[in-house]
């Protein structure tokens, strides 16, 4: 057994990494056991900067992961242990692999300096379920890892192999460089997020559309290098999505919208199954169609829907503005929270907010930036969420504002809990408007106020001229003013305001469907697909001719729960 174990890991003999007699031509997956000598493994952390990665990447990971409830975690590119320790640190149960023996033996020595003790297994993921034992939350495959499988069948079988060894629900994080712009651009790297190592010069000496070798320069004239395959981005999201996987999000440098070639990574984030009502304690109806909020959540975490809001809608928030004084969305947008904002007696330093349906969580951060309160953000879009919860981070707003996956209809807050209870064109995707109305009476305080909009139907609307605004965003019914007024005083509210301004919803609606036209050769570049953009054409001018018909209506309302 020792010796086959010395067989196994012959590249702790190595002074030297073994190429063949043409570096270029050396493209096997195998190669990388040759390539993480010991040498170059006890120099991997000056190229990575423990201290300035932790401060570039801040929370992501584990934001994505807590969000999603996950607690078991297995780390399959461990190299020196950066992420594992960071994850065990914060209180995650990791399972540390990889397939370079170097690589794991300096892991076990740096989380042993940190005063921990990485539960270690070597593991090529080829055979990753022959190593490990049980299943997990979520795998991680960081560090550009993935492109050192050089070949498609073993690029199949690895993630066959990730696939089984996540859980029902789990969840697999991957990243990769941004090769594509690499291979039409030309390289550059800002060291900002993954290699911040300063002195450290990194750089391709050879690129083509199957190769990518690298040339690692360190300050004492040590040179290393890597031969990986230059992956697509479109390409790594289509194996993703033909091993199974359900849901792809792919982030750029952490962001959720971005220029193709800016990033110097992407990362996917992709959901074996997407459980919905399971995470929620609901179930299907009994006919067996889908749940309304299943529809919803599906929807928005979508890649179609979300880079249409992002790029379109201005990637803030998903509410209908004010056109009097802009013609911009993102303005006019803004300008409806000012109004909002406005109208609320009680929206100070000590007020404690809470949004349903945030959506991206902009009026969120606009509302404690300009009045100190704080707030809570919940909503259904685990997509929106992990965006809502970066940018709170990147914009000083984590300790004031909390993110929250959840439906409004069953709203996981204390009773009496918010001096005020915020929401903006949301509650339309409900089919319980009712319950909703009764769980923001449950978790306000007495005295308390309720302000929100919601695209409604007119009072004396005809159920079947709205079809097609229903069909939309596949609704089987809209509220009204009347609705809204009289289920909220049958549960003890004080009617305080019912502003009518359903001019403002047809003039978003037009003007969101000129820059969809306006931008649409953009948004397809950016991955939204032709039939998700040409059904959104028709359903926006479907909801303008319905505003124009007198069969919708929209505006801000404000209610009290009385003291």
């Amino acid at each position: 057994m020792q010796a086959e174990q010395l067989a196994t890991n012959a590249e702790l003999q190595l002074d030297e990494q073994a190429y063949g007699q043409d570096p270029i031509a050396d493209r096997e997956t195998d190669l990388y056991r040759g390539e993480y000598i010991m040498s170059f493994v006890e120099k991997w952390d000056e190229l990575i900067d423990w201290d300035a990665r932790a401060d570039s990447e801040g929370q992501f990971f584990m934001d994505v992961l807590r969000a999603r409830g996950k607690e078991t975690v297995l780390d399959v590119a461990t190299g020196t242990g950066f992420h594992s320790v960071r994850l065990t640190r914060s209180g995650f149960n990791v399972t540390s692999a990889d397939g370079s023996a170097a690589m794991l033996a300096k892991a076990f020595q740096n989380g042993q300096k940190r005063g921990m003790i990485l539960k270690t297994v070597q593991a090529d993921w080829r055979w990753l379920n022959r190593d490990i034992q049980g299943k997990y939350d979520a795998i991680i495959c960081l560090g550009n890892s993935f492109t050192h499988l050089h070949d498609e069948l073993d690029r199949r079988r690895a993630l066959a192999e990730f696939y089984a060894a996540l859980k029902h629900d789990g969840i697999l994080i991957i990243d990769q460089r941004n090769y594509d712009a690499m291979l039409d651009q030309g390289y550059s790297n800002k060291h900002k997020y993954y290699y911040a190592g300063k002195k450290v010069k990194a750089e391709p000496v050879h690129m083509d559309e199957g190769l990518a070798r690298f040339k690692y320069s360190f300050p004492d004239g040590a040179e290393y290098t890597l031969n990986m395959c230059p992956i697509r981005k479109n390409y790594m999201r289509r194996l993703l999505s033909e091993a199974g996987f359900e849901r792809v999000r792919t982030y750029g440098d952490f962001q959720e919208t971005f220029a193709e070639n800016d990033p110097d990574f992407f990362i996917h984030i992709a959901e074996k199954s997407s459980l919905q009502l399971v995470r929620w304690g609901g179930a299907r109806p009994e006919d067996g169609s889908k749940d309304i909020r299943e529809v919803a959540e599906s929807y928005y975490d979508s890649d179609d829907a979300d880079t249409f809001y992002s790029l379109v809608w201005g990637g803030q928030d998903l509410h209908i503005g004010l056109y009097d004084e802009t013609s911009n969305i993102r303005e006019a947008s803004d300008l409806t929270i000012d109004e909002m904002a406005g109208m609320l007696p009680n929206l100070g330093a000590d007020a404690k907010v809470l949004d349903i349906g945030s959506g991206y969580g902009g009026a969120m951060r606009k509302l404690v930036k300009a009045s100190g309160c704080s707030a809570v953000c919940l909503n259904i879009s685990d997509v929106q969420n992990d965006t809502n919860r970066h940018r709170n981070i990147q914009q000083g707003f984590k300790d004031r504002i909390r993110v929250q996956h959840g439906v409004f209809e069953d709203i996981p807050e204390q009773p009496e809990s918010f001096e005020i209870v915020w929401s903006q064109d949301a509650i339309l995707h409900s089919d319980q408007r009712h319950k909703v109305l009764q769980e923001v009476y449950r978790v306000l305080k007495p005295g308390g106020y309720f302000i929100f909009t919601d695209p409604m139907q007119a009072d004396d609307a005809d159920p079947k001229a709205l079809q097609p605004v229903y069909d939309r965003l596949q609704l089987n019914s809209l509220g009204s003013m009347r609705f809204y007024r009289e289920t909220a005083e049958s549960l003890g509210f004080e009617t305080i305001e019912q502003r009518d301004m359903t001019q403002q919803l047809r003039n978003h609606y037009f003007r969101v469907r000129e820059e969809l036209l306006a931008n649409y050769d953009k948004l397809r570049n950016e991955g939204a697909s032709a039939e998700y953009l040409d059904k959104m054409s028709i359903g926006l001018m479907n909801w303008v001719n319905a505003a124009d018909a007198g069969q919708l209506a929209w505006g801000i309302q404000l209610f009290r729960k009385p003291a």
